[in-house]
């Protein structure tokens, strides 16, 4: 009983930080949406705390935030006689022809299609009026839609996150002592911190860093993609090292904490990580009745892509854990 209290306790923080940030998504339509400044109260980096809300939404703040101001811009086609650029603007798009773009991407129809169905299913009569009326609202995990001019934000909790159920995912929690790790920053895509990783082979092999007993390579990713602009993003490619191990030029030091650390293995495609990582953070954590510390959430590569087909390859993801 006293183990599902715990968990029940740390689904409702996370699940209370997640609300109080769609609450602010909600209220700020007409604003470009601040994606530091909403993470901030959950004193959890943006790309960590994105993780959990995308994990129980079922969207990143962001990607609700777009959504919301189509569904309000395509209510406002249905039932308003403003211009269309003059509710693309207010949707945040600065063009006719962006937000044209954006709604026929989510609705299957231009803004002036949607307008002219709307006016041709308002006036049929008879027998037609059996129709299926026409929508402003786009498929969605969680039933937070834009029904008018403003969100009504809904008091029911079940409207809000979504409920996967059992998750299964292997994860072990382990006490690990202080890691060294020599270190090579990387700034911009992430899917290209492989040429910093070819770079720091390109010291750390010479310099008998990979020889050292349980040497691994390991990244570490710092700034969340939807927030900063990818030519921006920052990481790091490091190895391991043992301590007293000196470091040759060009590396930098870094340092993971002695702490409790949850573990989960991801087999398959380096490109399928992000998804990973939802599932660790979004929904393994706020069910596991621990809450996330610091920071330093790092990916530990078991085997070489170089010689190790995709399907087999091995990566450890590790994230600290309060005491």
């Amino acid at each position: 009983m006293e183990l599902n209290n715990i968990k029940q306790s740390t689904l409702s923080h996370y699940q209370r930080l997640v609300r109080d940030a769609i609450l602010r998504v909600t209220t700020s339509l007409d604003e470009a949406l601040d994606l530091q400044e909403l993470a901030a109260p959950a004193c959890m980096a943006p790309l960590h705390f994105h993780r959990v809300f995308r994990g129980l939404v079922g969207e990143t703040p962001l990607q609700l935030h777009r959504r919301l101001r189509l569904e309000r811009a395509a209510w406002s086609l249905m039932k308003q006689e403003d211009s269309i650029l003059r509710i693309a603007m207010d949707a945040g798009y600065e063009t006719h022809e962006a937000f044209t773009r954006a709604f026929c991407e989510a609705f299957g129809r231009s803004p002036t299609e949607h307008r002219t169905l709307s006016r041709e299913q308002h006036g049929l009569r008879g027998s037609d009026d059996t129709q299926r009326p026409l929508s402003h609202r786009l498929q969605a995990a969680c039933g937070i839609h834009a029904d008018g001019p403003d969100v009504d934000f809904p008091a029911d909790t079940a409207t809000l996150f979504i409920h996967s159920g059992v998750l299964d995912m292997q994860v072990q929690i382990e006490d690990r002592p202080e890691i060294r790790v020599a270190a090579l920053g990387h700034t911009g895509p992430y899917n290209t911190i492989n040429t910093a990783f070819e770079q720091l082979a390109g010291i750390a092999g010479p310099a008998g860093l990979f020889a050292n007993p349980g040497a691994s390579m390991i990244a570490i990713y710092y700034d969340d993609p939807e927030s900063v602009p990818a030519r921006q993003l920052r990481s790091a490619a490091g190895v391991t090292i043992a301590a007293g191990t000196a470091l040759p030029d060009g590396l930098k030091e870094l340092t993971l904490p002695a702490g409790r650390w949850a573990c989960t293995l991801h087999r398959g495609s380096y490109s399928a990580l992000g998804d990973a990582w939802q599932r660790f953070l979004g929904q393994w954590l706020p069910q596991s009745g621990h809450r996330l510390a610091g920071n330093e959430c790092y990916e530990r590569y078991l085997n070489n892509p170089g010689n190790t087909r995709e399907a087999d390859l091995e990566t450890l993801l590790y994230a600290p854990l309060d005491a």
